[in-house]
């Protein structure tokens, strides 16, 4: 029997300082829809994520919840693989720092590492940054403050051990460039090789003293194992690895690891410290590090103390799951941030959910049991133009999805998906079943239409199981019928003719009336208030946040923000955007819209209608007679029924407090900007 190419997958593992909001499981869903695939493409597939429960944030929030640090983490790693499990995960393995097996391997690593001379002992002094549990000197700090929070530090000075980073630098630099798939997206290998690397690495403290909460130097006493060493080692040691050399068999079969699934803010340590700490291991690297972008909620980085987050299991009880696993996979693009608000899953939920897949196979199997009582047959009755297009794009579509995938590109995969279902509700309307069952006549035509929906449902709801398992599912149990290998997607015709569909369609996809659905949100919203209130008034701010990666802190509020470069455009694109200063001569809210403005702009002698999402940030009042900064050219849009004919430019600081961009001086309305 021909053995299965192996494919081990991971993710980071959820840091245990509180629950983690759907922007931190945007990455278990998206790695568990590639685990899902590739098991499909007929892979061995060991996914594992878990959880990273030591360092000085846990043992101080537990000493303010008055509990053992243990007993913290046992109640934060329940909710993390709850909600996992919630979201219809199918992780082979959760691991827990906290595991016995992992806590003896680190201290066995650490040991290893100081006898062959990596590890050294000696003293660090700098700034502290106990949030980010990180040192750092005068010069690496950003206008005084903490270079990846931008949090206060503090004068600190410790006995630690370090780890010498710059004996393997040039090795990781060639593998690196000998290895252009190793870090994905490349603006993040980018990033890594010019700001870190090339600049030249500094040792790396890899011990602490000033907390109890870790893992112990097991030969020193009073030092414990700096967290990202103890958190990094997970990938080995979850899989049976051991550094005294009687490593598993599946340690042996599964590392190293085809893909590790990161968030970009936690690129440097997976795609720096961990090769380095592997190649002093005399261990493999990874073959693929990718680091995702993030989901943010109104275009602002989720946090709960700004008041912007969305909790999964919130949206699961609304939309369900599948809903919002579509959500996020296909809402996501490859390299920048994706927008996530109560209001645009629901659009979503209604367009493609409801209406392109829902009414699809309700109206298929509807009419299969109006006309033909249920019996779906292929009469043989083709039109070759009609259903020979329908045909190629049904089959043909399992090859695109399979190299979009192989790039990661998980929303465009879905994308090509959702291109069958949209192909059946057009074929429907080019053969007018409705037409053809008033002529007798015509009854094999009918038929032979109503399977080929059939069939082009089937292999869509196949390619459609690893992103929403659930949905395809229960599809091919209406259909009375299994779902497909992908083996099988290419061929048209392998639904049995002569079979009988369900009588009783179910309803995939409710279409949600948008009133409701802002009602939830303003639910929510109040509720989220009340809470940071409540925790701002008994002075416990730590609390009213929810941190679950070590990297994932709120953004400075100074006057440096950093943010996702795009790509590089020549002069020529740039030159196709016309610029003109507009004077704002009216303004009213959009009605049944809680974000939505509609100004009446003056540019030169016209008058442009323009909506914007700023209700939070200006009162119509206040709009009247400023003078703004107007995208001109921009292919009008309908916005919550409203026409705009524009876009107002905005600054937007890390609080996502928007400030309308205004010429410095005096300029009529209708100025050119250049």
């Amino acid at each position: 029997m021909e053995s299965k190419e192996k494919y081990y997958l991971t993710t980071a593992i959820a840091y245990t300082s509180g629950k983690p909001h759907i922007g931190n499981n945007y990455e278990i869903v998206l790695a568990d829809s590639i685990a899902r695939f590739k098991r499909k493409e007929g892979c061995d597939v060991f996914f594992q994520t878990g959880t990273d429960e030591h360092g000085q944030k846990i043992e101080l929030k537990a000493q303010e919840a008055g509990v053992t640090p243990k007993e913290f983490v046992d109640k934060v790693a329940g909710i993390i693989q709850g909600m996992c499990d919630m979201l219809n995960i199918s992780y082979d393995k959760f691991i827990r720092t906290t595991d016995d097996y992992h806590e003896r391997q680190v201290q066995k690593i650490f040991k290893r590492m100081y006898a062959q001379g990596d590890i050294y002992k000696g003293a660090y002094e700098g700034m502290y940054c106990t949030p980010c549990e990180s040192f750092w000197t005068e010069s690496q700090l950003v206008e005084g403050k903490c270079p990846d929070c931008g949090r206060e530090v503090k004068p600190a000075r410790e006995e630690a051990y370090f780890f010498r980073m710059s004996k393997y630098a040039d090795r990781l630099i060639k593998h690196i460039n000998e290895h252009p798939e190793f870090i994905q997206p490349v603006s993040r290998k980018n990033e890594m090789m010019n700001n870190f690397l090339l600049p030249g690495l500094q040792d790396l403290c890899v011990s602490r003293t000033s907390f109890k909460w870790g893992i112990p130097v097991d030969f020193d006493p009073g030092h414990v194992v700096y967290v990202w060493l103890d958190a990094l080692t997970n990938y080995i040691t979850g899989i049976g690895y051991d550094a005294e050399g009687s490593s598993t068999e599946q340690y042996k079969k599964l590392w190293p690891a085809d893909l590790h699934l990161i968030g970009k803010d936690i690129i440097r340590f997976h795609t720096i410290y961990w090769p380095i700490f592997l190649m002093a291991l005399d261990e493999p690297l990874p073959k693929q590090i990718f680091g995702h972008p993030w989901l943010l909620m109104n275009s602002g980085k989720m946090s709960k103390s700004r008041g912007n987050v969305l909790y999964a299991d919130d949206l699961v009880d609304f939309f369900g799951v599948d809903a919002v696993r579509y959500y996020v996979l296909h809402e996501m693009p490859f390299e920048n941030d994706g927008n996530a608000t109560w209001e645009l899953i629901a659009e979503r939920t209604n367009s493609d959910l409801a209406n392109t897949l829902g009414n699809l196979v309700n109206r298929t199997i509807s009419m299969s049991n109006k006309y033909f009582g249920g019996v779906v047959a292929d009469k043989g009755a083709v039109d070759e133009a009609l259903d020979g297009d329908l045909k190629a794009v049904v089959t043909g579509t399992y090859a695109k999805v399979k190299e979009r995938m192989a790039q990661l590109r998980v929303a465009d995969s879905l994308t090509e998906i959702f291109g069958i279902f949209k192909r059946c509700n057009k074929y429907i309307d080019e053969t007018e079943p409705w037409i053809l069952a008033k002529d007798e006549a015509k009854a094999d035509r009918l038929s032979t239409v109503l399977y080929n929906l059939v069939e082009g449902i089937c292999i869509g709801a196949s390619l459609l199981e690893p992103y929403m398992p659930q949905t395809a599912e229960k599809i091919a149990v209406q259909l009375n019928t299994k779902l497909r290998d992908f083996g099988q997607l290419e061929t048209f015709g392998l639904y049995e003719s002569g079979k009988r569909v369900t009588d009783k369609p179910e309803i995939l996809f409710a279409r949600l009336d948008m009133k409701e659905v802002e009602k939830k949100d303003e639910e929510m919203a109040a509720a989220m208030a009340a809470a940071r209130e409540s925790a701002e008034a008994a002075g416990d701010e730590g609390q009213a946040g929810a941190e679950t990666s070590r990297a994932d802190s709120p953004e400075r509020a100074d006057d440096i923000i950093d943010i996702e470069p795009k790509a590089e455009i020549a002069y020529d694109d740039f030159a196709k955007l016309q610029f003109q200063v507009g004077e704002i001569i009216a303004c009213e809210a959009v009605p049944k819209s809680k974000k939505l403005l509609c100004s009446q702009v003056k540019v030169g002698s016209q008058v442009k209608q323009i909506v914007s999402g700023i209700k939070a940030h200006y009162s119509p009042e206040e709009m009247v007679g400023k003078k703004v900064m107007v995208l001109v050219n921009l292919k009008p849009a309908k916005l919550a029924g409203v026409l705009s004919e524009g876009m107002l430019l905005c600054a937007e600081d890390a609080e996502g407090r928007l400030a309308l961009v205004a010429p410095e001086k005096e300029m009529p309305a209708g100025a050119e900007i250049c």
